[in-house]
C-alpha cells in the first residue's frame, strides 16, 4: 500500500544542514524526519512512483542560523526509499522560514501547521503532495 496524499507532520527539531561535517548529526536528523513522518505512512507501505511537490516551512526559535537551502538536502534525503523512490519525482518544492519578530500569516492553516506554528520552537514543517500543480490552479 502506498502513502495516501496529500499529508504533513512537523519534525520538531532545528534541521541539519547538509554542509555539516557530523556524519552522525547527519543520521540522526534523518532518523528523526523518518520517525516524524511514520504516523502518515500506511503499515507495510511501498514507496510511491506518483510525481510529487514539497513544502518546508521552517521555525526557528530566532534568527536562523546557515543557510535555508542547506535544510533541503538531509530532509528530502530522509524520505527518499520511504515515501518515494528518488528525489528525481520532486517536481515543485516550496521553502521559507518563518523567524521569531516577522509578521506572517495564513488564512486557513491546516491543523498541522496551526500546531507548528502555535507550537514548541525550533520546528520544521512538512507536506507532500502528489500534485505537484495544486497551488498553481485558480
Amino acid at each position: 500500500m502506498e502513502p495516501e496524499f496529500p499529508f504533513e507532520f512537523i519534525v520538531p527539531a532545528a534541521p541539519v544542514s547538509f554542509q555539516r561535517s557530523n556524519a552522525a548529526a547527519k543520521q540522526a536528523w534523518k532518523e528523526l524526519v523518518r520517525a516524524s513522518l511514520a504516523p502518515n505512512l500506511p503499515e507495510m507501505h511501498f514507496a510511491t512512483e506518483q510525481r510529487l511537490a514539497v513544502t518546508l516551512f521552517y521555525y526557528p526559535e530566532d534568527e536562523m542560523e546557515g543557510d535555508l537551502d542547506n535544510v533541503l538536502k538531509l530532509t528530502l534525503d530522509a524520505m527518499n526509499q520511504h515515501v518515494y523512490i528518488d528525489d528525481q519525482q520532486i517536481e515543485r518544492i516550496v521553502i521559507q522560514k518563518f523567524e521569531s519578530g516577522r509578521v506572517f500569516s495564513f488564512s486557513d492553516p491546516s491543523l498541522t501547521l496551526a500546531q507548528c506554528i502555535l507550537g514548541q520552537k525550533p520546528a520544521l514543517y512538512v507536506r507532500l503532495s502528489n500534485d505537484p500543480h495544486e497551488e498553481l490552479r485558480p
